[in-house]
């Protein structure tokens, strides 16, 4: 069974930083698009940062210049490092693998930026 654990989550004040790891098992991170997506409570989940298997990366207009979405093959693990948090970057973060084929989720971790 596909599994993808997310860590490093936690409370942080605006201003802070947060390093967020996705660690995936029976799968090769490699050959598939790689997201990370955030839930604020009450609204819906949205794209935050994007490594296509290609290594395109794409970004959140409201996290450019702040987020950085990064993957180790070796690891089997993509990263996004969080600088510069605000109150609104506040959720539950969420990464997603996906082919043609498949699509899976971990379980989340949450974020949470006081003010």
């Amino acid at each position: 069974q596909v599994l993808l654990v997310e860590s490093g989550g936690g409370l942080v004040q605006a201003g802070g930083t947060l390093r967020l790891a996705c660690a995936a098992s029976r799968i090769l991170i490699g050959y598939g698009d790689m997201g990370w997506y955030r839930q604020p409570a009450g609204n819906q989940r949205e794209l935050v940062a994007g490594i296509t298997s290609g290594g395109t990366l794409n970004y959140a207009d409201s996290v450019k210049g702040r987020f950085t979405i990064s993957r180790d093959n070796a690891k089997n693990t993509v990263y996004l490092q969080m600088n510069s948090l605000k109150p609104e970057d506040t959720g539950v973060y969420y990464c997603n693998w996906r082919t043609s084929l498949s699509n899976y989720w971990g379980q989340g971790t949450q974020v949470t930026v006081s003010s």
